[in-house]
């Protein structure tokens, strides 16, 4: 096994491929986990909120329009330049701005405005029929989000987070440019830099296959939960 590790492919070692792999499956489940945590929350905000939503009057409206604006703003910063704007906060939360750990702040700030507004089309599937008989039936805010709102609607959260998680292992293979690891800095260090253009081939065949396996578990996954609505 060491002797297979210590072998090379194009110019590097087996040991390095795998270790770089691992870091970018590292940054896209730490980074999809956290930003979906944070997405599903401006989601709900954004859908209870709305105009017509489960809460109204001039708080709601407030509230949403500030998360609203807060979405479209992060959404529109293409993520290389976030990258490099919040190194500042990046250093201030983590310490430093290198390797893959300090790559979930940038990485997560990202997905979440993303993953907020593919959550948010999901969740405006459930019928307002359903929204309305459950406060018919006396349902409080949580118990709609819970009971109504999200078992409604799950299959298509699932391919949202798909989508989300093929954007992330995009913005994942960016992160490398600043130290971040992964595919993306093997890429730079050993293809692009040294002008290896085998490498760099191989390193683009791993990241396809990387989606295609997203892709699969994603769309599985979705079927399985609409076949059992």
């Amino acid at each position: 096994m060491n002797e297979f590790l210590n072998s090379k492919v194009f110019g590097i070692k087996w040991s390095r491929l795998l270790t770089n792999c691992q870091q970018t499956l590292y940054m896209v489940g730490w980074g999809l986990l956290i930003g979906t945590f944070f997405g599903l929350i401006l989601a709900l905000v954004l859908v209870l909120t709305r105009k017509g939503g489960v809460i109204q009057g001039r708080a709601a409206r407030i509230l949403y329009a500030a998360v609203n604006v807060y979405v479209n703003v992060i959404r529109s910063v293409p993520f290389v330049i976030l990258l490099v704007t919040i190194m500042p906060l990046t250093r201030l939360i983590m310490g430093t701005t290198i390797g893959s750990t300090a790559a979930l702040v940038p990485l997560v700030l990202y997905i979440s405005p993303y993953l907020a507004r593919l959550l948010e089309n999901s969740l405006l599937e459930c019928s307002p029929g359903i929204i309305e008989a459950a406060q018919a039936m006396g349902a409080n805010i949580w118990q709609i989000i819970r009971y109504f709102l999200m078992p409604e609607t799950l299959g298509s959260m699932v391919l949202a987070l798909t989508t989300g998680a093929i954007g992330l292992l995009g913005a994942s293979a960016m992160a490398g440019y600043v130290g971040g690891g992964g595919v993306g800095d093997l890429t730079l260090t050993y293809g692009y830099e040294k002008m290896n253009t085998p490498l760099m081939i191989l390193t683009v065949v791993i990241l396809v296959i990387f989606v295609q396996l997203i892709q699969f578990l994603g769309g599985a996954i979705s079927r399985k939960l609409r076949a059992h609505r």
